[in-house]
């Protein structure tokens, strides 16, 4: 074991980056955060600042080793996780964003993913990849900067050009950037572009040469758990050795070992993880296969997941956009004040319906607007639409893997509103799990850092530090979940064919 008493992870979200130090036992020390710049240039188009990113990290990875009254010497390693398919490019020569990193919400590339679709359709690459053509993935993203940004299709076939998601902009910068730093990314987050062939855990070539992208342009996939480099600056001498994407650090920050077991995570959006073990399942119903993690030299260990657009995104809109709270955690209180929707539904399909429909033409639905409905009830139809889609997700993955949910285990951020850890749990029928951590998208970069260099010996050492904060069961019957259900699906019918010829 590591002489060490630390760890730390980064974890580079889509509204904010916090860096996290843990101690052995997986209990948070101390906890740096700071939110960046949310760009909306157009409909359907959102965008961040890599620069700006970049220096909060610095700034509050010094914030939480000050917090936490160390020197980076006291770590042994860091880890990273992230928001995924977001995707930059950058100058390889002075390490300069050539645009705006294109965030995973984003639409811009409609028309690129039905040029791609072809005749064939969209389920074109999923045997290879695991996913649906969607605009949701990085591959098409880099497709639209080649072909919309001047100059960049030249530069980028002379090899100008990096192309990387935050982990790989995050781990080349820690590592020294334009002096000498290693660009790579994990492979659960490469399973995320529609670029990297699931069985083989390389770029497919195929695919590259269909997508037009140049091969230069594409960072070394490695696992999930190793030393990619030494880092150079704030963190001068700390092994990064950890790298996940966001909902695979869940999955393994909950101790998700096992086939069978679930996760979900309620942040910006919400995303359900299931461990399908070495071998990956394909899904017939509208899930994504994706690579759940792979530990150094092992094989990996693949998931199905269900990915939902807007969670806690959902709640922020209420906020920001219409001003019926002023602060998210007043929705809970808002939501309590009344006993029901009042016929109410809210389907916030604002980037399209993703998993389990994958319809980038839907948009967003109020239905069963009457007198009586209030704010209160439109809150508490945003939590319920948290709940709705995850049932959706849940009832895809028990057809896709013959294993029924015997309990769900969340995180994030939006699992400290008891009110929606009921909703959830009435409307699955299962029991809710929310851990004692709950920053488990941190814990598991940790992990997975801590594992490579020896500060954690072995998973059955991660699953003792797993420990249970709260636990909901449900309290409605089958009849009221099943009516409330049916209601659920016919508003989301009404989201679909909004946008002609998407």
């Amino acid at each position: 074991m590591s002489d060490k008493q630390f760890i730390a992870a980064i974890d580079q979200g889509t509204t904010s980056s916090r860096c996290i130090v843990f101690d052995h036992g997986g209990r948070i020390v101390s906890v740096a955060q700071r939110e960046h710049t949310q760009i909306f240039p157009g409909p359907g188009l959102v965008e961040h600042d890599a620069l700006e990113i970049w220096e909060n990290v610095q700034a509050l990875v010094s914030e939480a080793l000050e917090g936490a009254g160390i020197a980076a010497s006291d770590l042994a390693a860091v880890g990273i996780t992230n928001q995924r398919e977001t995707t930059l490019l950058w100058d390889r020569a002075t390490g300069e964003p050539v645009h705006n990193a294109i965030v995973w919400q984003d639409t811009r590339t409609a028309d690129i993913v039905k040029d791609l679709e072809n005749v064939v359709g969209q389920q074109r690459f999923r045997e290879r990849t695991g996913l649906p053509l969607a605009t949701y993935f990085a591959g098409p993203k880099i497709v639209w900067l080649l072909d919309n940004v001047a100059g960049l299709r030249e530069r980028a076939d002379a090899g100008e050009l990096m192309f990387g998601t935050m982990d790989s902009w995050l781990i080349w910068n820690l590592t020294g950037g334009v002096d000498g730093g290693r660009h790579v990314t994990d492979v659960t987050n490469a399973s995320r572009t529609l670029l990297m062939n699931l069985e083989t855990l390389d770029w497919d070539e195929t695919i590259v040469r269909r997508m037009n992208v140049p091969a230069s342009l594409l960072p070394e996939i490695v696992s999930s758990s190793e030393v990619y480099g030494t880092a150079v600056g704030v963190l001068e001498g700390v092994p990064v050795a950890g790298a996940l994407g966001d909902q695979h650090a869940a999955l393994f920050g909950q101790a998700a070992f096992d086939r069978g077991d679930v996760k979900s995570t309620y942040g910006t959006g919400a995303f359900l993880l299931m461990n399908t073990g070495t071998k990956p399942v394909q899904s017939k119903h509208g899930l994504i296969t994706t690579v759940a993690y792979k530990l150094g030299d092992a094989p990996a260990v693949y998931a199905l997941e269900g990915s939902i657009s807007m969670a806690g995104a959902t709640v922020q809109w209420l906020r920001d956009q219409l001003g019926l709270i002023q602060h998210a955690s007043e929705i809970e209180g808002l939501a309590a004040s009344v006993d029901d929707n009042g016929g109410c539904y809210f389907v916030p399909a604002f980037s399209g319906l993703f998993a389990p429909y994958w319809r980038s033409d839907a948009r967003g639905v109020i239905a069963g607007l009457t007198g009586f409905v209030t704010k209160a009830h439109i809150a508490r139809a945003t939590l319920e639409a948290c709940a709705w889609q995850t049932r959706e997700v849940v009832d895809a993955m028990t057809a896709d893997t013959g294993i029924r949910l015997t309990a769900l285990k969340v995180d994030g951020g939006m699992t400290a509103n008891d009110l929606l850890m009921q909703i959830l749990a009435d409307a699955l029928d299962e029991t809710v799990i929310r851990p004692e951590v709950v920053e488990t998208t941190c814990l598991g970069a940790a992990y997975a850092a801590g594992l490579a260099v020896g500060f954690w010996p072995d998973l059955e050492s991660l699953s003792t530090n797993w420990r249970e904060d709260g636990e909901w069961t449900s309290t409605h019957d089958d009849a009221r979940r099943s009516s409330e259900y049916g209601q659920w699906k016919k508003a989301v019918q009404r989201t679909m064919g909004w946008v002609e010829g998407a």
